[in-house]
């Protein structure tokens, strides 16, 4: 099949690849200059992403018009990385992000979440001080709260929120702030604060809403991966098949009476150029 097949095929398909990396390193720029909301913590991915797209896109089309054995044989190996790179991330997404889903309210249309919901490597991330006071920051400058700072107690019961507005912006509904409570509360009730600066970010509940954002966000790009997965897949066979043409069309060149060692063989400086421009 791959002696049938032309290297037209994989010019064109990186040629795609190439001018889909430029949207994704844009992306990627634009994100480094907001601050205003929290997706500038993924501009490094995508500028990581779309330059070695580029850069493998660029060398396939290279390798692939030029029949360039090397060329293609360094955009294989690239490939093949890439494959085993996209399978680990997409597997690490699928088990990290299973664990989750908010706690029924009754009365409300909202749910509440808990940390214990959550697998332990995400529990560790937002339980690290550090990492906290970066998404913290990165909550507070998106004003999502303030979105909701007008509510009153029906469109509490009537309205749907956000998970970081139900663990951010508000305490646990289960919070009792008037008389005396005859049973111990959920720590979270005496974390809240009434300050547009405080509210509840440093609850639990705020922790666990952060983790439910980026668990159905990192969900939904686990299943885009499966489909670039399947992607890249397809383009290291066609690459194969390149790989495989533009050798035997090599070996052609330098032996054209065959293998014969008594033959002396025409070097690849003396190759014809004129079939390389047209990519098959």
């Amino acid at each position: 099949m791959c002696r049938f097949m032309s290297n037209t095929v994989v010019g064109f398909l990186n040629l795609l690849s190439l001018l889909a990396s430029i949207p994704i390193i844009g992306a990627g720029l634009w994100m480094a200059r907001s601050g205003a909301t929290c997706e500038h913590t993924l501009q490094t991915p995508l500028l990581v992403i779309g330059f070695v797209i580029l850069v493998v896109s660029l060398v396939g089309f290279i390798g692939a018009c030029f029949n360039l054995v090397w060329a293609l044989w360094v955009y294989l190996v690239v490939m093949l990385c890439l494959i085993a790179a996209f399978m680990a991330f997409t597997a690490f997404g699928f088990v990290v992000t299973a664990p989750g889903g908010g706690v029924a309210v009754p009365g409300h249309k909202y749910e509440e979440y808990r940390l214990e919901g959550y697998s332990t490597w995400l529990r560790g991330r937002v339980k690290d001080p550090r990492y906290w006071r970066t998404i913290r920051s990165c909550l507070f400058r998106s004003r999502t709260c303030e979105k909701i700072a007008s509510w009153t107690p029906i469109d509490y019961s009537v309205k749907d929120l956000s998970p970081i507005q139900s663990g951010c912006c508000k305490p646990p509904t289960s919070c009792v702030y008037s008389g005396e409570v005859a049973v111990a509360q959920d720590p979270d009730c005496y974390k809240w604060n009434n300050a547009p600066t405080l509210l509840c970010y440093d609850c639990d509940s705020c922790k666990a809403g952060a983790i439910e954002e980026a668990r159905r966000r990192w969900h939904k790009i686990s299943m885009l991966n499966v489909v670039v997965l399947l992607l890249l897949v397809l383009f290291y066979a066609v690459g194969c098949c390149a790989f495989q043409n533009a050798r035997r069309e090599d070996d052609l060149y330098q032996y054209p009476y065959g293998r014969d060692p008594r033959v002396p063989k025409i070097w690849p400086g003396t190759r014809r150029h004129d079939s390389y421009w047209w990519c098959c």
